[in-house]
């Protein structure tokens, strides 16, 4: 076996942990693929004689690589939120299977994938590759240009943001959550009568023109009536998150942010929905992950 095979050997055995590096600091299989391809092109060109840790060499390696290009996207802001929104419902890249890239979103996590986004670049790199693989502070901070301590402080903010700061799992949110699931349970299975146990009598949905899919937002007022739309508009996609230190729910297609729905609870009943997909607004939301 000659060396360029061994090398190729060696990249394909990697190949699993680089693509799940890449997956979760860009949200997308397609730049996922970009960047391993690229990472292998750097490896055949590079002399390999003193690397003793081939593995790190190509996680490093995929980091930057991933970095840059979320540096570049960051950098792109004649393109237009509208558009990428719209391109976050359409498989926009050819040959990608939205099937397989909507099961990958899904073991990762959708509602961890739209927070990610939501980072800085270094902020998301040093989450990443420190708490989900391990890596150490010293190995990253050579990758954003930062020191150690620095590059602690990148993670540390990024899991406040990821882990909803420095919030309590006290009652009241675990009651919102009780109540939340509860109705998208019931809205999943049509469930017309689970879904009046949990709104309150006066309870008042509303969503903008976008996420009415109308030329004008609607409002619908009343249990039963608002009970009637979710039985038929199943949140099949919907995951509770937190918005804005409240449970709320998400709609994110294979990982990408479509929609966020606020809701009001009072007395274990919701009385408010209010689903938002203008994409001017989407980011404006603070999101965080809910602890299992």
């Amino acid at each position: 076996m000659d060396e360029h095979e061994w090398l190729a050997e060696q990249f394909e055995a990697n190949r699993t942990r680089l693509q799940a590096v890449a997956y979760r600091m860009l949200g997308s299989l397609s730049e996922a693929d970009d960047a391993i391809q690229e990472s292998w092109l750097r490896l055949s060109r590079s002399d390999t004689s003193g690397i003793e840790n081939l593995g790190g060499w190509l996680t490093t390696v995929v980091a930057r690589i991933c970095l840059d290009m979320q540096r570049q996207r960051h950098l792109r802001r004649e393109e237009s939120l509208e558009a990428a929104v719209s391109e976050s419902i359409e498989s926009r890249e050819e040959g990608i299977d939205p099937e397989q890239e909507a099961l990958l979103a899904d073991s990762v996590g959708l509602a961890l994938l739209v927070v990610l986004d939501t980072l800085p670049p270094a902020e998301r790199l040093a989450f990443v590759l420190h708490d989900i693989f391990a890596v150490p502070f010293d190995e990253i901070a050579p990758i954003v240009d930062r020191s150690e301590t620095a590059t602690r402080q990148l993670a540390s903010r990024a899991r406040r943001r990821v882990r909803g700061g420095s919030r309590v799992q006290d009652a009241d949110l675990t009651s919102q959550r009780e109540v939340v699931d509860a109705f998208l349970t019931a809205s999943r299975t049509g469930n017309f009568d689970a879904l009046l146990a949990v709104l309150d009598p006066d309870v008042v949905f509303r969503a903008d023109r976008t996420a009415a899919s109308q030329t004008a937002s609607i409002e619908v007022r009343g249990a039963p009536a608002v009970a009637r739309l979710f039985a038929k508009r199943r949140a099949l996609g919907a995951r509770t998150v937190l918005v804005d230190g409240s449970v709320g729910i998400i709609v994110a297609p294979r990982g990408r942010l479509f929609l966020v729905g606020r809701i009001a609870i009072t007395h274990s009943k919701i009385t408010e929905i209010n689903m938002i997909s203008n994409p001017a607004l989407l980011r404006q939301f603070d999101l965080a992950v809910l602890d299992d």
